[in-house]
């Protein structure tokens, strides 16, 4: 499996699927059907992908879009961007900035707005909420799963066999072990290295 395999496979499964929980099991079901050595490519990919979004711009973009600032929540974030296909998540990894002009992300805030306006209460529905969520934690257990039940071994050889090959995360971060997104840190109360740095979050955030 190369990375357009790779690619194809996390496009596809979002055009056959509607919700997340089934874009999950299509995912599995597919990795399942081949050869133990594609799921571990395709863990490769995964974490490869999933380390370019790992940077300390783009944890910034998540922080000042969103209002939320959790490591944990930031893993989710990217794995929630790769969700969105190839061309979304390469050019929001290459400029976080460009975060605030997905109109995933435009849709995501027009709602929240709406909810924060509306003397309705908020929906409730767990399933709902998940679906709205910019953060799509499951999805990076896909080839977990399928490793699992392609071989019948603890699912933890799967990360054993990529890292023989090279393939190291960046997830989970763990400050106190010195695990951080990579790139320049900086203070995010800094304005203007905010405006420097990402100049569409900061003018969104001036309106």
């Amino acid at each position: 499996m190369d990375v357009d395999d790779f690619w194809g496979l996390i496009e596809r499964s979002g055009r056959e699927t509607d919700t997340r929980k089934a874009r999950v099991a299509w995912l599995v079901d597919e990795l399942s059907s081949r050869p133990v050595e594609e799921i571990i490519d395709y863990h490769i990919w995964w974490t490869t992908t999933q380390n370019h979004g790992c940077t300390i711009d783009l944890y910034a973009a998540y922080w000042f879009v969103f209002g939320m600032g959790s490591l944990d929540g930031f893993e989710y974030f990217v794995n929630w961007l790769v969700g969105l296909g190839r061309e979304t998540f390469e050019a929001v990894a290459d400029c976080p900035d460009r975060l605030i002009e997905l109109p995933q992300v435009l849709h995501l805030l027009e709602l929240e707005k709406s909810y924060a306006n509306s003397t309705e209460p908020r929906p409730l529905d767990p399933e709902q909420m998940r679906e709205e969520r910019p953060e799509f934690e499951s999805l990076a257990y896909v080839a977990y799963h399928a490793y699992e039940q392609v071989t019948g071994e603890d699912p933890a050889g799967l990360g054993e066999a990529a890292n023989a090959r090279g393939a190291s995360g960046e997830f989970p971060l763990v400050p106190a072990l010195g695990s951080v997104p990579h790139g320049e840190q900086w203070d995010f109360d800094d304005e203007q290295e905010l405006a420097r740095r990402l100049p569409r979050i900061a003018r969104y955030r001036d309106q």
